[in-house]
């Protein structure tokens, strides 16, 4: 909670759940690799604009537990992971 009320102390906004697209750009730096691992999902799963920023405000929240500046592949695996639940 610290790490995003920083973030977010000059918005009204309190949490990373609450971006809106611009602030998703702006707020979830990734990794290269990062970025390929997003390319193969979006085309993979067949991902929509919306489900890409619902994917990196989770992955943001991850890598912000972790300390970590940008979102790395790790990070991005977990939030996809979570979004994507394979049906058994």
């Amino acid at each position: 909670v610290g790490i995003q009320s920083g973030r977010f102390k000059e918005s009204p906004i309190s949490a990373n759940a609450q971006m809106g697209p611009l602030e998703v750009w702006d707020n979830c730096v990734m990794s290269q690799a990062s970025k390929t691992l997003m390319q193969s999902a979006m085309n993979t799963l067949r991902m929509s604009a919306r489900s890409c920023h619902k994917v990196l405000k989770v992955a943001r929240t991850i890598a912000d537990l972790e300390h970590a500046d940008t979102i790395e592949n790790h990070h991005l695996a977990e939030a996809i992971q979570y979004r994507f639940k394979p049906v058994v």
